[in-house]
């Protein structure tokens, strides 16, 4: 695939972010566009590897046909690449933007040198897709008259209705927020996905065939029981979230907010009116602190940036990653190692610093003179195997400090789905409260009813959650009519 001595040839080289002083004066998405010549070169260092470990195993949970379509860009063929794009993929203009690219870290080529910069390339062929109107509706020829509805409109669930409805069935989404698109609308900010992306797909859908239904939180305003009696199956998509919280004394205090909180109402009020309306939590002239290092806490540190925070620090319990991988995460594992994303970038251009502060633990918030936060006491850690092997945190004396903060943003992941719907269906849950369904099955403990994405696997990536809301289609399809010609 690509050229034969591509990958000695050419240097991997990234598409680059806008530059981070001028980005963070807005919401706009910071990706560049690059020429075709660059994305040839790189798709020409694709290595013809024999055993392509990028499209499975610890690669791309969608087994997207990277090395055909990193072919097909080298050789020109942009509606062919598209078209096998789209065999495995949904959405890959979602995964070519958000996906941290674990078929990267699997990619062969890694062991030696630096990987194909494969999800650039893929975010180029759908865009380019999209450019030169090459997608376009494609409703099924025939209906078979079943109903399913779908809960929950974050990817795993779009792509379960984008599935069913290929297959003739006809699908209703429901979302309980005012806009379709669940995570990718109100869970990811606009500078690293931008809205009008996500609402074009959702407007394909619904061309389609699929029928949308928002403010329609199923168990409270809506009657699960109607809904189910009403449909042939149900396919719960409804994602993880509760929010892991931090139960130190002072929690209650105000300026202590869930990130999901902070970031669903700043691109709620960006959209609805340029954050004229007031409708959000601000960052501007705070202290920040920010608990939690994942993307979720990166996408924090970005909107306070943007907001105008007076300072940001971001906790990590776990310490820092090493620069290369470690004698006990080899290939092709995904690379546990230090990694700088947009937004530790964006405030090291307005500080002059990381912000990041690793080892660290939050032992109280400290309230100030009018009774909301003023500042975080901490500790530092170390962490040590024990006789067993697992790693144990213990607190190093001497090490007490005081952080000042205005706002605390709580990004420490998710605990599972709510338990709106498990008590109104009498589902069982997994040792995590998650639904229970076996992966490649789906199906929950009640009858017609599945369950597909993080709501079933716990918190995960968006690309996982595309996995297995085309798996659940497929299993849906087959519970409907029998057999299944979905993939």
């Amino acid at each position: 695939m690509g050229k034969i001595t591509g990958f000695k040839e050419f240097n991997r080289e990234t598409v680059p972010y806008t530059d981070p002083e001028d980005r963070v004066k807005n919401y706009d998405e910071f990706l560049v566009t690059v020429p075709e010549d660059h994305l040839k070169t790189q798709g020409a260092r694709c290595m013809d590897c024999g055993v392509p470990f990028c499209q499975s195993g610890t690669g791309c949970p969608v087994d997207n046909l990277i090395p055909e379509w990193n072919d097909l860009v080298y050789q020109g063929r942009w509606k062919d690449a598209l078209d096998r794009l789209h065999k495995t993929n949904n959405f890959p203009e979602f995964t070519g933007r958000v996906c941290p690219a674990p078929c990267e870290g699997a990619c062969v080529l890694g062991i030696t040198n630096p990987p194909v910069t494969i999800k650039n390339i893929e975010n180029a062929i759908v865009d380019r897709g999209f450019a030169e109107g090459w997608i376009k509706p494609e409703p099924p020829a025939s209906r078979s008259g079943k109903k399913v509805a779908v809960i929950g409109s974050g990817p795993a669930g779009l792509a379960c209705a984008a599935q069913l409805n290929k297959a003739g069935h006809l699908v209703t989404v429901y979302e309980r927020a005012d806009r379709i698109g669940g995570l990718l609308m109100y869970g990811i900010p606009n500078m690293k996905l931008d809205k009008d992306t996500v609402d074009r797909r959702i407007n394909l859908l619904r061309e389609e065939g699929i029928e949308f239904v928002t403010d329609a939180h199923v168990g409270v305003n809506i009657d699960i029981e109607e809904l189910r009696a009403g449909n042939d199956a149900l396919a719960l998509c409804c994602g993880a979230t509760t929010p892991r919280d931090l139960p130190i004394p002072g929690r209650d205090l105000p300026g202590i907010h869930f990130a999901m909180e902070f970031l669903t109402l700043n691109t709620a009020s960006l959209l609805d009116s340029g954050h004229e309306d007031g409708n959000f939590i601000s960052a501007k002239d705070k202290d920040v602190i920010v608990i939690g290092g994942g993307d979720t806490g990166t996408d924090c540190i970005g909107t306070s940036v943007r907001h105008g925070c007076k300072s940001l620090v971001n906790f990590e319990l776990l310490p820092r990653p090493p620069e290369d991988r470690a004698p006990d995460n080899p290939w092709p594992q995904w690379p546990r190692i230090f990694r700088v994303d947009y937004g530790h970038a964006e405030v090291e251009a307005k500080f002059g610093e990381d912000p990041r502060e690793f080892s660290i633990l939050s032992k109280e918030f400290i309230s100030g003179d009018d009774g909301s936060v003023k500042g975080i006491r901490t500790v530092n850690v170390e962490w040590e195997k024990d006789d067993s092997g697992r790693f144990q945190m213990e607190e190093v004396a001497g090490s007490e400090k005081e952080f000042k903060a205005d706002l605390v943003l709580l990004a420490m992941g998710f605990l599972g789905p709510e338990d709106t719907i498990v008590s109104k269906l009498g589902l069982e849950t997994d040792e995590r409260s998650n639904f229970k369904a076996e992966y490649g099955q789906y199906a929950t403990s009640a009858e017609g009813v599945f369950a597909a994405g993080d709501c079933r696997r716990g918190q995960s990536l968006v690309v996982w959650a595309i996995n297995e809301g085309r798996e659940a289609a497929r299993e849906i399809d087959r519970f409907l009519v029998g057999s299944s010609l979905l993939p």
